[in-house]
């Protein structure tokens, strides 16, 4: 497979909708964060202040991968275990890599 070829994928089973409700509420909150930094440089806030908040929205972005990652791992990757797909398991793994 080229590089550049698109590997999107859907889900076998729709997100349950509390889950795609919390999800969405968290990005949300993450977009705002965002919206306040540009703020923050149109305001020309001092340095160290837009930098606490870029490590707030840093870790809100690590932890709303992390959420993605155990729902990949209790639903996908279970789905394509019980089907005997063990490749799943190094997809898993290169995932994980890409969070950091």
């Amino acid at each position: 497979m080229e590089e550049n070829t698109c590997r999107c994928h859907q889900k076998a089973n729709p997100r349950e909708e509390e889950t795609l409700k919390l999800l969405k509420n968290r990005l949300n909150r993450m977009t705002g964060q965002l919206t306040g930094i540009s703020r923050m440089l149109d305001e020309n806030r001092y340095c160290g202040d837009i930098l606490t908040q870029i490590a707030a929205v840093e870790s809100a972005l690590q932890s709303f991968g992390y959420l993605i990652l155990q729902e990949h791992m209790e639903t996908c990757m279970a789905e394509e275990l019980k089907k005997g797909n063990t490749e799943i398991v190094s997809e898993a793994v290169e995932l994980i890599k890409k969070l950091k």
